[in-house]
This record gives C-alpha cells, sequence and structure tokens, in this order.
C-alpha cells in the first residue's frame, strides 16, 4: 500500500497544504498566496507572513483532509518545511507538522525546501535520474549536478542577489511594484531585448557562480540618466541578461559532467524568455528538458510532500528534534535526521 502524507509549506508568502499518496496521486492540494498583502509594502514583511500563516494554516489542513476523506490516523506520515525560508514563517509549519504528528503518533519529516523544487520537475516518478538541475527563484539561485535521488552537489551559486530577487529589485526601480519579475516579463514580450545592453554578471568567469547585483546597478544609474526610454525594451534588456547566463552556464554545467538532462525548478523558472531559450537550447542540442507542472513552479506543498514521499520510501522516519534552518546550508542538503545523503563538493 502507498504512502500517504500530509505536507505544509510555509517558508515565505505562500500558505500550502498538500496530502499525496504515493509518488503521484493528488488528495488534496491548496495555496493561499500572500502576495496582495506584501504589495502594499513593496516585498515580503516576516511577521506579517507568520500571522497570515498562523490564521490560515487550521482551516487549510481541514479542508485538504476534509476534501479527500482522511484522518490523520489515515496518514503514514506528516512533512513540513523546516527551510531555506523566513524565520519567523517556518516556525508555524514547522511547529505545526510536529503537533500534528505527535498528536496522532505518526512520524514527521523535516523537508528542505530547495530539494522540493530541485525534484519537482520528475513529480510523479518513482525514481530521479542523474541530471543537471538548476533552482531560479526568489531567494535563490543554484546549480546541481544530480547523481539521483539524496545525491547532490552544488557546482555554482549566486554570490550576491538570487536572479528572481534581481527581477523584483529592478521591477520596484522601474515602478512596477510586488512582485516584479512576473511584470517585467509581461511588458518584455513586446520589447526589444537587444535595444540596451546590460551586464551579464559573471558570464565569462570559467565556474558556475552567478552575481545579479551588477545588473541592479546598471539599470539604476541608467534611470539616473534621465533619457527617455521604452519601458518594455528595457524589460526585454534585462531580461535577456539574466536568461543568457542561466541558461548559458546550466548547458556548460551539464555537458562538462555528462548529463543529457536538465532540469530547471523555481518560481524563476515559469519566465517565458527562460523557458523558450532553454527549450530552443535543448532542441538544438538533443538535450532533456525537464520543468515542474504547472502549478508546481512557485512555492507549493505538493512538491514537499514529493521529496518527503521519497525521503519515506528511502526509511527516513523521526524527523522531531530537527529544528528550522532559515539559511541554505550545504552538508545538510538532502539529509534526513536519521539517513544521510551523499554530498560532494
Amino acid at each position: 500500500m502507498s504512502a500517504v502524507l500530509l505536507a505544509l509549506e510555509t517558508s515565505c508568502d505562500e500558505t500550502a497544504v498538500a496530502v499525496l499518496e504515493g509518488f503521484g496521486n493528488v488528495l488534496a492540494h491548496e495555496v493561499l498566496s500572500q502576495a496582495p498583502i506584501h504589495a502594499e509594502f513593496g516585498g515580503v514583511v516576516p511577521e506579517v507572513a507568520s500571522r497570515n500563516h498562523l490564521e490560515a494554516l487550521p482551516h487549510m489542513v481541514n479542508r485538504a483532509l476534509g476534501r479527500c476523506g482522511c484522518a490523520l490516523r489515515d496518514l503514514s506520515a506528516v512533512a513540513a518545511t523546516t527551510g531555506p525560508g523566513l524565520a519567523a514563517a517556518l516556525i508555524v509549519g514547522a511547529s505545526a507538522g510536529k503537533g500534528l504528528a505527535l498528536g496522532a503518533g505518526l512520524p514527521f519529516l523535516a523537508i528542505n525546501h530547495l530539494e522540493g523544487h530541485l525534484l519537482s520537475p520528475f513529480f510523479g516518478e518513482p525514481e530521479i535520474p542523474p541530471h543537471t538541475a538548476l533552482i531560479v527563484s526568489g531567494g535563490h539561485t543554484l546549480l546541481f549536478d544530480v547523481e539521483g535521488f539524496s545525491r547532490y552537489r552544488l557546482l555554482g551559486r549566486t554570490r550576491d542577489d538570487a536572479a528572481g530577487e534581481a527581477f523584483d529589485k529592478i521591477a520596484k526601480l522601474l515602478g512596477l511594484g510586488y512582485p516584479g519579475g512576473e511584470a517585467i516579463d509581461i511588458l518584455a514580450k513586446d520589447g526589444d531585448p537587444a535595444r540596451y545592453h546590460f551586464p551579464r554578471g559573471m558570464a565569462d568567469s570559467g565556474d558556475f557562480q552567478f552575481s545579479f547585483s551588477g545588473l541592479k546597478t546598471s539599470v539604476r544609474r541608467f534611470l539616473e540618466r534621465g533619457e527617455l526610454f521604452d519601458i518594455r525594451d528595457v524589460c526585454a534588456s534585462v531580461q535577456a541578461a539574466i536568461v543568457d547566463v542561466l541558461v548559458e552556464k546550466s548547458f556548460r554545467a551539464m555537458h562538462e559532467n555528462h548529463r543529457t538532462i536538465l532540469s530547471i525548478s523555481g518560481g524563476v523558472s515559469a519566465n517565458s524568455a527562460l523557458k523558450n531559450k532553454a527549450e530552443s537550447c535543448a532542441f538544438n542540442e538533443s538535450v532533456i528538458l525537464r520543468t515542474a507542472p504547472q502549478g508546481l513552479h512557485t512555492d507549493n506543498a505538493l512538491m514537499i510532500a514529493y521529496a518527503a514521499a521519497h525521503h519515506f520510501a528511502a526509511g527516513a522516519r523521526q524527523g522531531m528534534e530537527s529544528d528550522i534552518v532559515p539559511n541554505f546550508c550545504e552538508k545538510d542538503f538532502g539529509r534526513q535526521p536519521d539517513r544521510v545523503g551523499v554530498l560532494q563538493s
């Protein structure tokens, strides 16, 4: 009989709950976004996020269990995101998950938010194939070589701003509000990506590191000159500067590690320019490109449930002693308290 897992996700400003049977039978899936609330502040306010998680989560859990006709005692385990993310937000979901597991006498699984993203392009599959993985979101830009489930080797990461963070900061400079990535993507569709040249950070560094803070500075200085400009062309040019580096380094990493599959996950993976350029390169080079199914690009609990299903199948059971880990920690990536994945650096 397949395991049935309840998963909670509260790492940032989405409150999410999912119930998953096995690796792909979705019994319930709910996401409540707080983006409209935080838009008033121009970004996520941790205290506001945690307060809204506290208010919404109990109702969402009850609805999810009711929707699939499950009681807590019918579950195999409870999982929750314990990091990375906002500490005030993480503690809500992690505490709720532990409380539910403890009360029902179930195992609790502490799941890494980024591992959820990394695995999401393979949702529904019991095996994770060797591949190169790009995780690109509002808070993270990471490139991994993946041998299989729990066997991840970090190749590179951003030295400063993440790609999604750069989108948001540049959108704010352009007066487009929060969140900014989608607004830039929409305007860029009618713009000329070659109209303005903005720097491709670390494009020629010879490694797999990223940097996007220089792009933000370049756009700010461009705007300070006070010249007339077409905002659609600026958006298209900014987007091209980010996408070019992401795709070039991802494909180079794939070739150097002799992989034939590239996965792209995280909120920025929904960006149309990134998707189109990656698809074009994959077609030209006969590479398999994997992205998350619709609805699993941004933060959600199904990806957490899917990661938990792999850990549960591999024998992980006890995570009650685990604490939240707000910052990305390479040594703990892919790890469970009683089962340590193989990490190389």
